[in-house]
């Protein structure tokens, strides 16, 4: 008779039970840090670099020459991207009018839309625009890293991406952010 050593089959019946266990104990710690992550926080790698060269045709029936590169830098401004389309756009257009109405310089991309609505929206809800350019094919949004609309980027008197909003802009956006930004980045 030879000797065989053999394990106890209590130890592995308890790592059988016991890995189910420690499965559930890794997703539930990677679904707790996923939820202290802000969803509208999206990695940008344009912040803290000029703004990209761009070149826009203006809006039909809107008196401005287009919007372009050069019209970036002097003044610290935001740079907004909507679409009459855009329900989150609606949402977010009376803050803008207020920043607008504060004296702050917004600046807007029109993505991917009819410009016939584009002016319509803007004659319906105001206008609170210094320049509007429209991005039809939608080239320009994706050199500034848009992922969706609305987007809307802090830019300094440089011409530098500062900060990059994702979605709607709310007034809390505003108060905990935007503003003390702006104030920061002014002269």
């Amino acid at each position: 008779m030879s000797e065989r050593t053999e394990r106890p089959r209590g130890l592995a019946r308890g790592w059988l039970y016991l890995l189910p266990v420690l499965l559930f104990a890794a997703v539930g710690v990677v679904l707790a840090l996923g939820l202290e992550r802000d969803a509208r926080t999206l990695p940008s790698v344009l912040v803290d670099k000029p703004a990209p060269a761009f070149a826009l045709p203006p809006l039909p029936g809107r008196d401005d020459r287009g919007f372009s590169r050069a019209d970036l830098g002097g003044a610290v401004m935001l740079v907004n991207v909507f679409a009459s389309w855009c329900v989150p756009c609606r949402i977010e257009h009376p803050v803008l009018e207020q920043l607008a109405r504060e004296g702050v310089v917004v600046h807007a991309i029109n993505y991917k839309d009819d410009p016939r609505d584009a002016l319509s929206f803007l004659r319906t809800l105001g206008d609170p625009f210094t320049r509007v350019g429209v991005d039809r094919e939608g080239r320009a949004a994706i050199d500034w890293g848009v992922y969706g609309v609305p987007e809307t980027f802090v830019v300094d008197r440089e011409g530098r991406i500062r900060y990059r909003h994702v979605g709607p802009l709310q007034p809390r956006d505003l108060e905990r952010t935007i503003r003390p930004l702006l104030a920061r980045l002014a002269p």
